[in-house]
């Protein structure tokens, strides 16, 4: 099966690739040659995953998914949420995302935080959206330099270390993303398209 994944991102497509392995034949934006930016201009998570899809559907008229993902901080009414790639502005720099994070943090004692994913699915022409949340907490300080984004200050509930400390391989088993692509997979194999 063929789909495209609605990123430029190839950290985020390495990722996808790893948890899917080989069930999907997986596409990229700069894969298929579509290298213009997405507006993510949407109010949600999921709005922003489902505009995503539908745009490249559009263009391509290929079966797509695309994803969005946030990170949530209680004591901070819900930010950085839908905003999170862009929090300390349109640059997209996830160092100084992080300094602002643990800014905002820095005398606050409820550190609870989840990241969410969604990801919308379009697959002839039907529209399907999977949810993945992770609970845990924001870190004092950076730990780790694995992954992206806010790993390194996202400690998931029940583990020692954070995101940027884990491998790949062991934050695929309990990640926000490989939650929301399980479910994606599972639908896929219970309609008999895997």
């Amino acid at each position: 099966m063929e789909l495209i994944i609605a990123s430029q991102n190839q950290n985020k497509l390495v990722e996808f690739k790893k948890i899917l392995g080989d069930k999907i034949n997986l596409f990229s934006l700069s894969d298929i040659g579509l290298n213009q930016e997405i507006p993510e201009n949407e109010k949600t998570i999921k709005k922003n995953a489902m505009f995503k899809a539908k745009f490249v559907n559009i263009q391509t008229g290929k079966n797509v998914f695309a994803d969005d993902t946030g990170l949530e901080i209680d004591s901070l009414n819900g930010e950085p949420g839908v905003y999170s790639a862009r929090y300390s502005g349109v640059e997209r720099n996830s160092d100084k995302n992080i300094e602002l994070v643990l800014t905002k943090l820095k005398n606050k004692s409820n550190r609870n935080s989840r990241f969410k994913t969604i990801i919308s699915l379009i697959l002839d022409g039907k529209s399907v959206n999977f949810e993945g949340v992770v609970e845990g907490k924001i870190t004092e300080e950076k730990r780790g330099s694995n992954g992206f984004g806010y790993d390194p200050i996202f400690q998931p509930d029940g583990y020692a270390s954070t995101f940027g400390e884990m491998s790949l391989k062991e934050k695929n088993k309990i990640s926000h993303r490989s939650i929301a692509i399980n479910k994606m997979v599972q639908y896929l194999k219970e309609n008999n398209l895997l």
